[in-house]
């Protein structure tokens, strides 16, 4: 076999420039992206509501994929609208470059190599930065990436192996991000506006992973002046120091003892920029009012500040009335729906029945995803579902099982409404669930579900009900330790999913994670306790909630918990311990747990 038939299949790297204000130096940029040697498979650029004539010059190029903001979201909002917008494009590699920045053609290439060949046997860098220097090749002082505290002689053996170097943090100037990463742990936090966003997100990103300097990649800072950002901020430093703050006391990618590292380097930054400044009281009042603010206040939901500024989520049609949160009446929606090999027919055809042909408020789009090769007989039913359906259906067709968190992400990116309501393949929804579900929606929550009933053999053979808590705060309090949604029963905005990444494979536990990060992003949740889904259990039920296979993922999903900072180290014990131990025993002790603590039991048929 020829050894071009071994190679690797080329990283998809989509590259995302951020632009305002600069139309020459913007288009020196993108011609040196374009000409990389290692060629993106996209180029998104967002337009930060630009007043010099961007925007009409953007307007021509059908070889770009452009979005326009209606209102200057600064550069966090910027690359957090193009983030969301690159992975449309399902990449290996996500590329932030801003726009007074001019890559050399080896650039990226240097990047994707380090990135393919780091430490071969170990998950792959979350993020890798390019070399930064000014117009006259000096190193950039305004973007020098921050050595990882307590590294490793191994862990800088292996980086030197490839000509790199362990760092904690990076700029936006350049920053290569694993795309696997980035849906993981979501967005750049678009309230940051300037200063310090790319700090926050690099780490986050690198929090237990890797992160790499890779001086042979080259890239160019055309910054008008020489100097670093101390240099004399004005009133801009107010975004240094409120910003700072939220990092020190909310953000998740600093462990407590960085954040006290960094604060320390901080507080000393801030003497020495105030004691050099010509323009001491301007400085003086801007660290008061940040200080202030930032401990006053926390970052608004990176989906609210996008939809501010007029962002639309990749595929939806812009509702009137963002700026509210809330969204006009009415509103469509899609059902997405997943189905696979193991699913019986007949019961697919009564979950797509019930929740489109039987709504007295029917969805405007099904995207039905197929994750794999299925038999015939359900081959033919979905064939015959989508021809019969009175509403369009798109039809995800996967050639490989992929699992349901990743299938769910790929029907996400097929749905062409802001509004998403899930269905299992074997439940009933009640023919007044989206009409009772919606309005919560449209009033302003990001995510509802209800109620369920558990059946077994028939729909009518009613053997429980689960009854989530509906009061938002009770919600947000429980879900570190419980899910409090039903996941067939809920309605959510596809960009307040999109905002922390999507669905990521976490088997068995991929809704749960998924919601919990929403919460924690800031989004508004709902529920109805009245039940709206019909949900089979039959027979193993109650042996499929336990076992090892539950157990490990139980146990992945607390520890990818306590790495994004969700939980507390008390708190993952605590998980551990009780959800963990119900997966252990004997299934007549979980059948009881279950219907004392989780769900509320009612009598057969009792509606």
């Amino acid at each position: 076999m020829p050894d071009d038939d071994l190679a690797p299949a080329p990283a998809r790297v989509v590259a995302v420039v951020v632009t305002w204000n600069r139309r020459e130096l913007l288009a020196e940029s993108l011609a040196a992206v374009q000409a990389q040697t290692h060629a993106p498979v996209a180029v998104v650029v967002v337009d930060n509501a630009s007043t010099d004539g961007t925007g009409e010059v953007l307007a021509g190029r059908d070889d770009l994929d452009v979005v326009h903001l209606q209102r200057n979201t600064g550069g966090a909002g910027g690359f957090a609208a193009g983030v969301a917008q690159a992975l449309t494009h399902d990449p290996h590699l996500v590329w932030l470059l801003d726009d007074d920045t001019v890559p050399t053609p080896e650039a990226l290439a240097e990047l994707v190599r380090v990135w393919r060949e780091h430490d071969p046997g170990a998950p792959r860098p979350a993020v890798l930065a390019s070399r930064v220097v000014w117009t006259d090749g000096r190193d950039h002082p305004m973007n020098t990436p921050r050595p990882r505290p307590g590294t490793t002689e191994a862990e800088r053996r292996r980086a030197a192996a490839v000509g790199a170097v362990p760092v904690r943090s990076a700029s936006f100037v350049s920053l290569l991000c694993d795309a696997e990463v980035v849906r993981e742990r979501g967005l750049p936090l678009a309230d940051y506006f300037l200063w310090n966003d790319d700090f926050e997100y690099s780490t986050r990103l690198v929090r237990d992973r890797v992160g790499l300097y890779c001086p042979r990649s080259v890239v160019v800072h055309k910054t008008k002046v020489f100097g670093s950002t101390d240099a004399d901020p004005g009133e801009r430093f107010y975004f240094e120091v409120r910003n700072k703050v939220w990092l020190f006391t909310r953000a998740e990618g600093l462990a407590p003892s960085e954040k006290v590292l960094y604060a320390a380097s901080t507080a000393r930054r801030w003497a020495r920029t105030v004691r050099r400044s010509r323009q001491r009281p301007v400085l003086r009042r801007a660290l008061a009012r940040g200080l202030r603010d930032g401990l006053r206040t926390a970052p608004r939901p990176t989906a609210s500040v996008l939809h501010e500024a007029g962002w639309v989520a990749p595929g939806d049609v812009a509702p009137d009335s963002w700026d509210t949160g809330e969204l006009a009446p009415g509103q469509p929606f899609a059902l997405l729906l997943s189905t696979y090999g193991g699913d019986r027919p007949d019961y697919l055809r009564l979950a797509f029945e019930s929740s489109v042909h039987d709504q007295t408020r029917r969805p405007a789009q099904v995207v039905l995803v197929q994750d794999g090769p299925v038999p015939p007989e359900l081959a033919e039913e979905i064939a015959h579902l989508v021809a019969t359906s009175p509403v369009p259906v798109t039809h995800v067709d996967l050639s490989d099982n992929i699992g349901l968190g990743p299938a769910l992400d790929a029907g996400l990116r097929a749905s062409e409404h802001e509004v998403v309501a899930r269905m299992d393949a074997d439940d009933v929804s009640a023919p007044d669930r989206f009409e009772r579900q919606l309005p919560l929606i449209e009033a302003g929550a990001d995510i509802v579900g209800s109620g369920l009933w558990e059946f077994g053999a028939d729909p009518s053979d009613t053997v429980g009900r689960r009854t989530p808590p509906t009061d938002p705060d009770e919600i947000r309090r429980v879900i570190t330790f419980r899910d409090p949604f039903n996941h067939p029963t809920v309605v959510y905005r596809r960009s307040a999913v999109l905002a922390v990444g999507g669905y990521t494979d976490m088997a068995l536990m991929e809704d749960y994670l998924l919601f919990t990060r929403m919460l924690e992003a800031g989004a508004v949740p709902g529920n109805l306790a009245e039940p709206l889904v019909h949900y089979r259990v039959g027979a193993g039920a109650y042996a499929r909630r336990g076992g090892m296979a539950l157990l490990r993922s139980e146990l992945a999903l607390q520890r990818r918990f306590r790495e994004l900072g969700l939980t507390t180290r008390t708190q993952m014990v605590r998980n551990v311990a009780v959800r963990g131990g119900y997966r252990l025993v004997p299934e007549s002790v979980r059948k009881a747990a279950y219907r004392r603590l989780l769900a509320n039991r009612t009598g057969r048929a009792r509606r």
